[in-house]
C-alpha cells in the first residue's frame, strides 16, 4: 500500500528511516482491505494475534531471565522468581558454556559464572533445578551452538524427578545463525550447525513432542543495531533457512514448524513495534503457506516471545530505566506476544538484584492486571497510523528478504556478510544520532545531573572459578571413566555418519562426560568456525 506523504517535510522517521506523519486520516488507508489484511484474530494470516482470544482468556506468560554465578545461587533466584508469581523460568548461561568449554578450560578463564549460570555436567543441572518440578513450569534455555547438550541435561535430570520427556514444555534458542550474524557464540561451521539443528528436530519430535525446538532471534540483532524492519527480515529469513534444512533432511513442514518460535525485542517506540509485531505475523504466515505448502494451521502461526530493549538502557540516572521497560513492555503487548521478559532498571550496570528482578516481573504485572490491554483483543486494528506502518515495515523488510534470497539465502549472505554489514551500517547511523543530540536519551545528552547517585551492584565472586574446578575434578574422579569414553566413541561415530546424535550424547551425558567434553567430540570430527573462514 503506498500512502500520500503531503506532510512529508515535517514527519520525523521511524527506527527503519520510514516517515512517520504529525496526522493520519483515512487517506492513508485507501484502497486497504481490512478482509485482505487484517483478518480474525487467531485466523491467516494472524495480523491480529495467533489466537482468537489472546490476552482476554490468561495473560501472556511472564518470564524472567536469570542465571548467575553457581547452579546453587541461580536455583535460589528461580526459586524466589516463582514465588513472586513469574510464570516460565529464562536461564542464562555463562560465556564458557555457551561456547561449549569446561569451566576449568585455560579459555574459561576469568569468565566463569558471569553473565549466566556455570553448568558443566549433569551434577550442575540437578542443583540448578533442585526442588522445581520441572512438569510443571516452562523452562527457556538460552544457549544456541551447544543447546542439544543443555537440553538432554534438562531431560535428564527431569526424569530423574519423575517426569517423562514428552510432559516437559519450553524452549531452546538454538538458533546458530544469529550468531553468525550477530553475537559470535558459535562452535561448528554452518553445515554441521545446521545438520546438528535437524537432528534436534526429529529427536524432539520423537521424544520431546511439547517443546519449542527453536527460537528464531531478532532480538540479539536488535542490541547489535538491526532497525526493526532488519531485524524481522534477517530473522524471519533465517528461519526460512532451517524450514529448507529441516525438508532437506526429509522431514514433513507439519511435524515440526508447529514448534518454532521466535524472539524479538521491543523498543520505546511503540507505535513502529506494534507494526513490527503485526507485519512479521503476516509475512511468516504467506512463506509458510504459499512456500513450503504448510496445511496445519499452527504451522503458519509466528509465536514468539519479547524481552525489553536491553541496549536501550542506560547506567546513567539507572531508575528511569524502570520507565523504558513499562513503556517496551506495554509495546510488546499491545503487539501480542505471547511470553514476555523485562529487563531489570541495573542491568546497564551489572547483573539485576533481587529488589530490581522483582520490580521487573511487577511491570508485568501491572501491565496484565492493573490497565485494560488484556480487555479486548488487539487495541490497535484499524489505527490509521498503526496500519500504515504496518504495511510499510512489511514492505521494507519483504525487500530485505529478497536481497538475501538474490545473494542465495540466509547462510549465502551470511558468507557474503551481507547482514553483518547492513546492521553494523544502522548502528553506525544510531551512535551518530545519539552523539549529535538528534536523537534523545535522557539522561545521557539531555536531561544529565551534574552528579549520579551511587549505586552498589551485584558482584559475582571470583572463587565461582576454583568451586567450579574443584567439583570437575571430583567429578572425573569418581565417574566410570570407561563408560565415559566409550559413549563419546559413540557419539564420535554417529557424527561422523549420517546417525541423529542426540541419542548417543543423552547416554554420554548420563554417564557424567561434561559439556566441553561432548563438544570437542564433536569439534574434534565437525571442526570449529572462525570468522577468516567465510567472512
Amino acid at each position: 500500500m503506498a500512502r500520500e506523504t503531503g506532510n512529508a517535510g515535517n514527519a520525523r522517521l521511524t527506527e527503519s528511516g520510514l516517515p512517520i506523519e504529525p496526522v493520519y486520516g483515512p487517506d492513508a488507508l485507501r484502497g486497504w482491505d481490512p478482509a485482505e489484511k487484517l483478518g480474525e484474530p487467531g485466523v491467516y494470516p494472524y495480523t491480529r494475534g495467533v489466537y482468537p482470544t489472546m490476552y482476554t482468556g490468561r495473560p501472556w506468560t511472564m518470564r524472567q531471565y536469570a542465571g548467575f554465578g553457581t547452579a546453587v545461587e541461580s536455583n535460589a533466584r528461580y526459586k524466589q522468581l516463582i514465588a513472586n508469581g513469574t510464570m516460565g523460568l529464562s536461564v542464562a548461561f555463562d560465556l564458557p558454556t555457551q561456547m561449549g568449554h569446561d569451566s576449568d578450560a585455560p579459555i574459561a578463564h576469568g569468565e566463569v559464572g558471569k553473565v549466566g549460570v556455570a553448568i558443566d555436567s549433569i551434577e550442575d543441572m540437578r542443583v540448578l533445578f533442585d526442588g522445581i518440578p520441572l512438569g510443571e513450569v516452562s523452562t527457556s534455555m538460552t544457549i544456541n551452538a551447544p543447546a542439544a547438550v543443555l537440553l538432554l541435561l534438562y531431560q535428564l535430570v527431569a526424569e530423574e524427578q519423575g517426569v517423562p520427556a514428552a510432559k516437559l514444555t519450553g524452549t531452546i534458542q538454538n538458533d546458530v545463525l544469529k550468531e553468525y550474524i550477530a553475537r559470535g557464540t558459535y562452535i561448528f561451521p554452518p553445515k554441521p550447525s545446521l545438520r546438528l539443528i535437524a537432528d534436534i528436530f526429529r529427536y524432539c519430535k520423537a521424544e520431546m513432542p511439547r517443546w519449542n525446538t527453536i527460537s528464531i532471534s531478532g532480538y540479539h540483532m536488535a542490541e547489535a543495531g538491526a532497525t526493526p524492519a532488519q531485524e524481522i527480515a534477517f530473522t524471519l529469513a533465517d528461519g526460512i533457512e532451517y524450514v529448507r534444512t529441516a525438508v532437506a533432511a526429509g522431514m514433513d513442514v507439519d511435524d515440526f514448524a508447529p514448534r518454532l518460535s521466535f524472539f524479538f525485542v521491543a523498543r520505546t517506540t511503540i507505535l513502529e513495534e506494534v507494526a513490527k509485531f503485526r507485519a512479521a505475523r503476516r509475512i511468516w504466515a504467506r512463506v509458510m503457506k504459499e512456500e513450503f505448502g504448510a496445511e496445519n494451521p499452527k504451522s503458519m502461526m509466528l509465536r514468539f516471545h519479547t524481552q525489553t530493549a536491553g541496549v536501550q538502557l542506560t547506567a546513567q540516572q539507572p531508575e528511569v530505566n524502570l520507565v523504558r521497560v513499562a513503556i517496551q513492555g506495554l509495546g510488546a503487548v499491545l503487539g501480542g506476544t505471547q511470553s514476555l521478559h523485562t529487563n531489570s532498571y541495573d542491568e546497564a550496570i551489572a547483573l539485576p538484584t533481587d529488589k530490581s528482578a522483582r520490580l521487573a516481573l511487577r511491570t508485568q504485572q501491572v501491565l496484565a492486571y492493573e490497565t485494560d490491554v488484556t480487555a479486548t483483543v488487539d487495541p490497535f486494528a484499524g489505527s490509521y497510523v498503526v496500519e500504515s506502518l504496518t504495511d510499510e515495515v512489511e514492505a521494507a523488510a519483504l525487500e530485505l528478504m529478497a536481497k538475501v534470497e538474490e545473494l542465495g539465502g540466509a547462510v549465502a549472505a551470511i558468507e557474503r556478510g551481507y547482514q553483518k554489514s547492513e546492521i553494523e551500517r544502522s548502528a553506525y547511523r544510531i551512535a551518530q544520532e545519539t552523539d549529535s543530540g538528534e536523537r534523545v536519551v535522557v539522561g545521557v545528552n539531555r536531561f544529565q545531573l551534574d552528579e549520579e547517585e551511587p549505586y552498589e551492584p551485584l558482584k559475582v565472586d571470583p572463587a565461582i572459578e576454583v568451586q567450579q574446578a574443584e567439583r570437575l575434578a571430583r567429578l572425573r574422579a569418581e565417574r566410570d571413566q570407561a563408560a565415559v569414553d566409550g559413549a563419546l566413541a559413540e557419539l564420535r561415530k554417529a557424527a561422523e555418519g549420517s546417525d541423529n546424535v542426540l541419542y548417543p550424547m543423552k547416554e554420554a551425558l548420563r554417564a557424567k562426560a561434561t559439556v566441553g567434553e561432548v563438544c570437542d567430540t564433536l569439534r574434534g570430527v565437525w571442526g570449529v568456525h572462525t570468522p577468516a573462514d567465510a567472512f
